[in-house]
């Protein structure tokens, strides 16, 4: 087991340190801003908490939230903590099927949902039979489906002082992307370990004054994650519900947000808005960006310290099931391109080759082990993916990498990603970096297509920058000047947009799937 216990709460610590602090701000454009100190989220936590046990829910079971970036799931995400229940969060974006799918797999017995998703829970809910109660929030107070009740009525009458801590240590379990396949459960007891946090805390250097911006939807890992470590380090936090980049700029410049936690779309959203635009928002309060979730092409990272302060941006490498392995500080952005740092501390990374050897020797790729203290404990349902994707302690999701002679770590791709042409190994995320760096090409995606002379052939799916008139010659050619010629697309296709999760992460299986009918995949 991970994490260990405290003698209280850690909102119920912060909110008796700094009873009036402001803990969450709402402020969507052109409304009124609503504001929570801490003292008033600890008690709606608490009365939600409380309710959770009134009903029946007990420590252990699974609770499933979802909604947009809220107050309301915010303040799930503290109950079910306060409650020793399992917190599983929804991607709102699935379909009535995958949302189906992800509810009853996780054995949830009660759903807390935004008001906005009602229709959503009302068509799956003959296929969702464990889910004893369905709470909304967020709404207007109009009637609701019979089946469902809503917030205001699930928490009336509940106290709102302090719970005792629960017998049980709490568990969360996010689903992973499904980038591959069906979405796993992965389930972490506890809620870190101190040491470690507290070393990446002090290696990052955040301050007891951040302002902490979501970018993102809190259900996924990173944005949750980071905004959970404000809470513990008693931050303020400033909820938008749905990312726009406009509106993005204007609540950074108008609460002087300090940090986030970012995939790389909303970042390239923002810095392709027109420099007049950004022009008119104050951005140099902005000093600890984390770059996560899928790899920042290097044109996206100059793109960014052009518009935000140089010492600012930090990238990351880490999962869903590992949490944050690697760091690469500001100071070696620029000088390490396509780098994502060195070991976070108490960290430990091991790469291991194709016939399973320890690899010693820099540049030389394999597959990325890691032990650490916060690592998730199982799989839901999938122990056996789980043990699968083990060596003794060291974990792995399947990344490919290599160091370079400074200790740099340098992830190639998802092993499962690689393309393998005439025998020779192609990692996409090579190709689609030379791709992007290319000044009309907004995003790219490269992938494996079937080819009965070479095994594969390397395809590559780009969605040029607005008002361009890019061709297939010019995408090659820019590819020939920057990659091997094995390595160079062999057939390229213009696209408005890529498949994406929620998350950002594209869905290269969607992609794959037109050009694989039929065929037998490696993946």
């Amino acid at each position: 087991m991970s994490g260990t216990a405290v003698a209280a709460d850690s909102l119920t610590l912060n909110a008796a340190k700094q009873p009036l602090k402001i803990a969450l701000i709402e402020h969507p454009s052109g409304q009124r801003a609503r504001i929570w100190t801490y003292n008033e989220l600890e008690r709606g936590a608490n009365r939600l908490a409380r309710s959770l046990l009134s009903f029946g829910v007990r420590p252990g079971e699974r609770v499933l939230w979802c909604g947009m970036n809220s107050p309301g799931a915010v303040t799930m995400i503290h109950a079910a903590r306060k409650a020793g229940v399992t917190a599983v969060p929804l991607n709102y974006r699935l379909t009535p099927e995958e949302a189906a799918y992800v509810v009853h797999d996780s054995d949830a017995v009660l759903a807390w949902i935004d008001a906005d998703h009602v229709g959503l829970f009302e068509s799956i809910r003959p296929h969702i039979p464990q889910v004893r109660e369905i709470v909304v929030f967020g709404g207007n107070g109009g009637a609701l489906p019979a089946g469902m009740v809503s917030a205001e009525s699930f928490v009336s009458g509940a106290g709102d002082d302090p719970l005792p801590l629960p017998a049980v240590q709490p568990r969360t379990m996010i689903y992973t992307s499904g980038t591959t396949g069906r979405p796993k459960g992965a389930v972490r007891i506890g809620t870190g370990d101190p040491e470690q946090l507290g070393a990446m805390v002090q290696h990052i250097g955040y301050r007891p004054d951040e302002v902490y911006i979501t970018t993102g939807p809190l259900y996924h890992s990173g944005p949750g994650g980071f905004m959970s470590i404000a809470y513990l380090l008693g931050h303020t936090v400033v909820l938008q519900r749905k990312f726009d980049p406009e509106d993005w700029l204007r609540l950074v410049d108008r609460y002087r947000c300090t940090s986030t936690f970012s995939a790389p779309t909303p970042i390239r959203a923002i810095t392709s808005l027109p420099s007049e635009l950004k022009a008119r928002y104050v951005r140099s309060s902005l000093r600890v960006m984390i770059a996560n979730a899928a790899p920042w092409p290097f044109a996206l990272k100059q793109a960014y310290l052009a518009d935000f302060p140089a010492d600012s941006l930090f990238e990351v490498y880490g999962s869903t099931e590992m949490g944050v392995n690697m760091i690469l500080r500001p100071e070696d952005q620029l000088r390490k391109p396509g780098s994502c740092g060195k070991p976070a501390p108490l960290i430990e990374v091991l790469l291991y080759d194709d016939d399973g050897n320890l690899v010693t020797e820099p540049r030389r790729p394999g597959e990325v082990f890691v032990r650490s203290r916060s690592m998730y404990d199982t799989y839901h349902k999938s122990p056996e993916k789980y043990e699968a994707d083990r060596r003794g302690d060291f974990h792995t999701v399947g990344d490919v990498a290599y160091f370079d002679e400074e200790g740099f770590y340098y992830i190639c791709d998802r092993k499962r990603d690689m393309v393998i042409s005439g025998g020779m190994n192609i990692y996409p995320a090579e190709v689609e970096a030379a791709l992007e760096s290319h000044p009309d090409v907004y995003e790219a995606a490269v992938f494996g297509i079937p080819s009965e002379e070479w095994g594969e052939l390397v395809h590559a799916a780009v969605v040029p920058q607005l008002g361009t008139t890019l061709t297939v010659d010019q995408v090659v050619a820019h590819a020939r000047a920057h990659l091997a010629s094995y390595k160079v697309p062999r057939s390229v296709a213009f696209l408005p947009e890529l498949p994406k999760t929620g998350s950002g992460k594209v869905l290269k299986r969607e992609l794959r799937e037109p050009y694989w009918a039929g065929r037998a995949s490696r993946v």
